[in-house]
């Protein structure tokens, strides 16, 4: 039981220039402004295995959750994965050449572990609502990157 999301963002900048900025996890929380803080877990340049701990602030709350590079194809896709409330996440990034620029693609993935009734039934209820809230903020992360891969500040995106 799971719910997906994909969202596409053209950027007027180089698949390599896109690239930098997904893969600047140490820098992540000056280009994504919903980031607080992010704890580099695993030293090194950015690789499947990488890992690290990133604070977020949606609706008000601080979550931080443990997310690690499952998949690297560089600079065309990655995927990243977390695990949090008995939820697998999976957020996969595909670059290509579009238009003079780079067309990214964000897609989204939650899955939850055998849901009980009630985990059912509160996705029955909200998951429209949650998956309103997840677009939102995956637009606004895309928009973001887009503005720090074209050179613009990234808080006027």
């Amino acid at each position: 039981m799971g719910h997906h999301l994909e969202l596409v963002q053209h950027i007027n900048a180089p698949v390599e220039a896109v690239w930098r900025v997904l893969t600047d996890i140490p820098g992540s929380a000056r280009t994504l402004s919903s980031i607080t803080r992010v704890e580099i877990m695993t030293p090194g340049d950015y690789a499947e295995g990488y890992r690290w701990r990133e604070t977020r602030k949606m609706m008000g709350k601080e979550a931080t959750e443990e997310i690690w590079v499952a998949d690297v194809d560089a600079p065309t896709s990655t995927t990243v994965k977390a695990h949090s409330g008995g939820a697998d996440y999976t957020t996969r990034f595909t670059l290509a050449p579009a238009d003079g620029g780079t067309r990214l693609t964000m897609f989204f993935g939650a899955e939850m572990d055998n849901p009980g009734t009630f985990a059912k039934l509160m996705l029955a209820l909200f998951g429209k609502l949650g998956l309103s809230i997840t677009r939102k903020q995956m637009a606004r992360d895309l928009a973001e990157i887009a503005a720090k891969a074209e050179g613009r500040d990234p808080a006027a995106a």
